[in-house]
């Protein structure tokens, strides 16, 4: 629209001056070699126009013939150089789409058409790598050091290639190099640092960590984290021989990141050596609030040097009370009970854990339990047969690698800060134990002891012996259980003195046969005498009522007259042959 209206405008200003001429008339006379020109000035004037018009058109035709080789040339150069650029956009898409055999030769058909552009040297590069060529990518990165424009790019390439290969102190080179040329470059920053982290120099690392965030090539949070775990591995170095510098250390790791366990553990036990009890305190319930962890429940524990095991079991209660839903607490009060002999407390703690999730440590800890508190070896080798099975804990992590203690960096890949307190890989088709039975997380019951009944007979040649064997329990203890029989190996009772059977047998606990009427049997000498329900089989009610209760099938009974009972052999007495299930041997009329 604003053409036309130029256009227009034009026009309009040639007609009006056409007409300003046509009334303004006058003549032209032109004496030029003898000859007289009369006109108008119209003709005149038009006349002028037409020979400028021609000049015009003469000078541009012979520019044209004089400037053709040239235009001839650029042409072909710029298709030329457009088809390189072609081949170059379209060799790195193949590159991006894995295609080795394209990105080759759209490479060197760009080196062909562009024998001096950089980025044919990267499309090189990159295709070589595609190709598992590293010889020949190295190479080309090598090149690129000899133009400043593509130096920076030369020593990435060579920086990656030698990490590929394993070559640290060539990667440690190459990303030096690269930061004394750029020192706000990102990658040379990240290399020098993790090199530094990887050697354990940690004072280096630091300082280049500080000027990384100086530079803003780290943010502040992460920048805070990592000084953080440099600090405590410091700080863990100098534990035992500057423990001074070791407490600042690690209350300034603790200041950065105060859900960073290790850095709260190591300054507790500093500070509690140095006899700073309160901070040291404080120091490890800020910690334990945000991350509960047996390490921190080990210091907090031990804060105090020289303390009883209820003073220690008071100070853990007041720790878990902090975070009542976590099982470390659990754990710290069981252990902290179990060292002052407060078992019934242990097994209260327990208790949740065994309902919810029971794991390893769990299993292990109440088999401990069982035998500080009554050494009965059964349900000691139940829970550790569960142990065996259970889900794992969690355990320190980094990199597939499993630690019993926390690393500031990774064992595999040198990594800052790998380490993760999470349950390890497990393998699948993991065996789910059945739920565990209340009978067995309870206390165990107390031995009993009885006496023979006055009414039982005093004829020994009436006696007889049961020898039952049982198969194996299918649950851990029945819903009501019978007083259990103490084991002849770790029995309380004193047995009799040996002395020849009259056959060989393989008892487990051995019970003297009932005395006269008129005679009272002392206790010490009678262990777990009861009343016969069944003399057919020798099973009293109780028993039979367990074993039915435990799925057992009735036990296999010999039944044969003895003309004086045996006493008891004791544990030495007779060879034992290893049996699956437990056999009862038991005298009665």
């Amino acid at each position: 629209m604003i053409r036309l209206l130029v256009f227009l405008l034009v026009v309009f200003a040639l007609a009006l001056g056409g007409a300003w001429i046509a009334d303004r008339p006058g003549a032209v006379d032109i004496t030029w070699l003898g000859y007289e020109i009369q006109t108008s000035t119209t003709v005149a004037m038009a006349a002028l126009i037409a020979v400028i018009a021609v000049a015009i058109i003469l000078w541009s035709l012979f520019r044209a013939i004089v400037h053709t080789p040239g235009r001839m040339s650029r042409f072909f150069s710029r298709r030329k150089k457009d088809k390189g650029y072609r081949a170059l956009s379209n060799g790195l898409i193949a590159v991006g789409a894995g295609d080795h055999r394209l990105a080759r030769r759209y490479a060197s058909e760009a080196r062909r058409t562009l024998p001096n552009e950089p980025a044919v040297a990267l499309l090189e590069a990159q295709t070589a790598q595609l190709g598992g060529d590293r010889a020949q990518a190295r190479t080309v990165f090598e090149t690129m050091l000899e133009d400043r424009d593509t130096q920076l790019l030369g020593l990435h390439g060579l920086y990656v290639e030698a990490s590929r290969e394993g070559e640290a102190e060539a990667a440690k080179h190459y990303a030096n190099e690269a930061a004394e040329l750029a020192p706000s470059l990102p990658w040379a920053a990240s290399a020098q640092f993790e090199h530094a982290a990887a050697e354990r120099n940690w004072e280096e690392a630091t300082r280049i960590l500080d000027r990384n965030a100086h530079n803003k090539l780290v943010d502040k949070p992460t920048a805070r984290r990592r000084k953080a775990v440099l600090l405590t591995a410091r700080a863990l170095e100098l534990e035992m021989g500057e423990p001074e510098k070791c407490r600042a250390l690690a209350l300034e790791a603790h200041s950065l990141a105060q859900d960073l366990v290790p850095a709260a553990a190591v300054a507790g036990r500093v500070l509690a050596r140095l006899g700073d009890v309160r901070r040291a305190t404080k120091v490890i319930e800020q910690t334990w609030k945000r991350t509960p962890h047996p390490d921190l429940a080990e210091a907090y524990a031990h804060i105090r040097q020289g303390d009883a095991a209820r003073d220690r079991l008071k100070r853990v209660r007041t720790l878990a009370a902090l975070q009542p839903q976590s099982n470390e607490g659990a754990f710290a009060v069981a252990e902290a009970a179990i060292d002052a002999r407060e078992f019934d407390e242990a097994r209260t703690a327990m208790r949740p854990v065994l309902n919810d999730h029971p794991t390893q440590r769990a299993c292990l800890l109440m088999a401990e339990l069982e035998e500080a508190e009554t050494n009965d070896q059964g349900r000691v080798r139940e829970w550790l047969s569960r142990a065996v099975r259970a889900p794992k804990d969690p355990a320190w992590t980094a990199d597939g690698i499993v630690s019993e203690s926390w690393a500031p960096v990774s064992p595999v890949t040198g990594r800052l800060d790998a380490f993760e307190w999470r349950v390890p890989y497990e393998a699948l088709g993991t065996v789910i134990e059945p739920p565990i039975d209340e009978a067995l997380m309870a206390a165990a019951p107390a031995t009993a002891l009885k006496t023979v009944p006055s009414s039982a007979p005093a004829s020994a040649e009436a006696a007889v012996v049961a020898v039952s064997t049982t198969a194996a329990p299918a649950k851990p203890a029945p819903a009501e259980p019978a007083p259990p029989i103490a084991d002849p190996m770790g029995a309380s009772a004193e047995p009799a003195p040996a002395a020849p059977a009259a056959k060989p047998v393989e008892p487990e606990e051995i019970v003297p046969p009932p005395a006269p009427a008129s005679t009272p049997v002392a206790e010490e000498n009678v262990t777990d005498v009861k009343p016969v329900g069944d003399p057919a089989t020798g099973t009293t009610e109780t028993e039979k009522a367990a074993d039915e209760a435990n799925g057992h099938k009735g036990p296999e009974t010999v039944r044969f007259p003895l003309e004086t009972p045996p006493d008891d052999p004791g544990p030495d007495g007779g060879e034992q042959e290893p049996s699956e299930g437990k056999r009862r041997m038991r005298f009665f009329n």
